[in-house]
């Protein structure tokens, strides 16, 4: 599902915060430094980027400072932003937003342009993450095609006046219960992946099995036909099966959901809301990921493009994006602009050896992703 709106000026209705509207005087301008360097009146820059990234306090912030207006386009998932890309040939967008372990896929298909670091503060980065770019985005020995802008986990959520995880941590074997049966919910192929986490646990696969699946289509095929049969036989479980954060919301909040497997943003939303809800990375370790901003060789808006970047990593702005989005930045000192709710949040969602344990999203080729959406549709049609 894709949701556009177009932002200008103090106009904006593209979902409405379960915070509560706030002020936009909270967000405020980076500082002499940065607004030295912005336009005045400078144009546009059309962005296509997941759905909640881009808070409107955020957008009016920038545009208070830039005079350049945000066209946003909402998405779901990277098969979204890659058909996107692939159906108008590059054009279109100035900013997309692929995930780090996408690259496989975006290389061979050439819609990127490398990107200007002489332009980028790249400094203000945490260099793990800037290392990404360096490392796996650096198509035809071009340079990086790709800054991190958002990072975040997929793990397990639940609504904690009506679910207790055994032990107080969650597992992902919970969204496949019998005991919470019709009060379930994932995205397919990433709760799928997690059904095969659990299995390991349960010696329903070999440890190890759903990396190994990664390597090869004749290793991945028996594994994942073991994981497609046992989530099949499991699926009348699963009440709802979910493509972006309003869902994942909306499902917590209005759907009879009492657990299930999600990002980590919108139930710690809802949770800052004040929502009886729970996020936490579950006892087989949550997945992480980071999501990008990249530059589409048809972009247009080349100096906005710029402008929004050095925005974005800013510590200001980053961090107070972090109060309305739920998930983590890359940029260095932004969590200490986030409120005590974040930090609160982050704390109780990675307790422990939590971190230690996270799974990093493995990059992905694309015979993977064919044959893994083959499996995806087997479950979904059953």
């Amino acid at each position: 599902m894709t949701h556009k709106k177009l932002y200008t000026g103090k106009t904006f209705s593209r979902r409405t915060f379960v915070q509560g509207a706030a002020a936009t005087s909270a967000f405020v301008a980076a500082g002499p430094a940065y607004v030295k360097d912005a336009f005045s009146s400078s144009g546009e820059v059309d962005i296509l980027m997941w759905a909640d990234y881009l808070p409107p306090e955020f957008i009016e912030a920038f545009t208070k400072a830039t005079g350049i207006k945000i066209n946003y386009t909402g998405i779901g998932s990277n098969e979204e932003i890659i058909n996107k890309m692939k159906a108008n040939k590059g054009q279109g967008f100035d900013i997309c937003s692929p995930t780090n372990n996408q690259n496989l896929e975006w290389g061979p298909l050439e819609l990127l342009q490398p990107i200007d670091m002489n332009r980028v503060p790249i400094d203000l980065v945490n260099p793990a993450m800037s290392k990404i770019g360096t490392d796996g985005w650096a198509f035809a020995g071009k340079g990086s095609h790709w800054l991190p802008h958002i990072w975040g986990t997929e793990g397990i959520a639940w609504r904690t006046d009506q679910y207790s995880p055994e032990g107080g941590v969650p597992s992902y074997g919970a969204v496949w219960a019998e005991e919470n049966a019709g009060k379930t919910m994932g995205r397919p192929h990433s709760m799928m992946l997690g059904a095969g986490l659990y299995m390991e646990t349960i010696g329903e696969l070999e440890k190890g099995d759903m990396w190994k699946a990664y390597e090869s289509e004749e290793t991945m095929r028996p594994i994942w036909q073991k994981v497609t049969d046992w989530c099949i036989g499991r699926k009348k479980n699963v009440k709802i099966l979910w493509n972006d954060a309003d869902t994942q919301k909306n499902a917590l909040l209005k759907e009879g959901v009492i657990v299930g497997q999600t990002w980590d943003g919108p139930p710690l939303a809802l949770k800052t809301a004040g929502e009886p809800v729970q996020y936490q990375a579950p006892k087989e370790g949550s997945m992480a990921w980071v999501d990008g901003m990249a530059i589409p060789i048809g972009a247009k808006n080349i100096d906005q493009i710029y402008e929004f970047v050095k925005f974005a990593y800013q510590a200001q702005p980053a961090g107070e994006a972090i109060n309305k989005h739920g998930y983590n930045s890359p940029v260095l000192g932004a969590d200490k602009h986030a409120n005590a709710n974040y930090k609160k949040n982050f704390s109780e969602a990675y307790p422990g050896d939590a971190l230690a344990n996270l799974n990093p999203w493995p990059p992905q080729a694309p015979w993977y992703g064919k044959v893994r959406t083959e499996y995806v549709n087997k479950f979904k049609s059953a």
